[in-house]
């Protein structure tokens, strides 16, 4: 896991997802870009979010990250990341 910048109490009452993504903002407001992402590749993103990144910076980009694309391959095919759209 990456290193964290919330405790238990503040992550408290939120989803799993929802705390992945306070630990990813968290990560980048102390200055660690690293552990961001890391927090960040760990979340289940929508898939329009994930289109517009990969519309945004390139298909090799979203693989690069190593976003979650479960959300993106149910909406748009398996292939979604190979194919112009």
């Amino acid at each position: 896991m990456p290193k964290s910048y919330l405790s238990d109490a503040d992550k408290a009452g939120m989803s799993e997802n929802c705390a992945i993504l306070a630990e990813s903002l968290a990560a980048g407001k102390a200055g660690d870009e690293e552990a961001a992402w890391q927090w960040l590749a760990l979340a289940e993103l929508p898939a329009h979010s994930l289109m517009s990144a990969k519309k945004l910076n390139g298909a090799d980009w979203v693989r690069a990250k190593g976003l979650r694309t479960e959300t993106a391959e149910k909406v748009y095919g398996k292939d979604w990341l190979d194919r112009d759209h």
